[in-house]
């Protein structure tokens, strides 16, 4: 794994190390004590993953069109929750 504190590492890296983490547990061939530290490292590489997620989702803007100097103009993007899973 990586000696890099979870908050300074990439959402990239965080979700290789997390599937690398589920996979090692699904074999199942590590004792209870590894398995333990194993899926409390993934429970924080979860947090991560979701963390950088949520500061993704608040900068991503619609583009709504152009101004008469030629700029995009947007707007904030908002989830509607009864769209989801459509």
């Amino acid at each position: 794994m990586s000696d890099q504190p979870q908050e300074e590492i990439s959402f990239e890296t965080a979700l290789t190390q997390l599937e690398r983490i589920v996979a090692e547990l699904e074999r199942g061939n590590l004792d209870l004590s590894a398995s333990l530290g194993s899926y409390e490292r993934g429970v924080g590489l979860l947090a991560r993953c979701q963390t950088l997620l949520d500061k993704a989702d608040q900068s991503v803007a619609l583009l709504t069109g152009v101004d008469a100097e030629g700029n995009p103009v947007t707007t904030p993007f908002e989830v509607r929750t009864n769209e989801i899973g459509k």
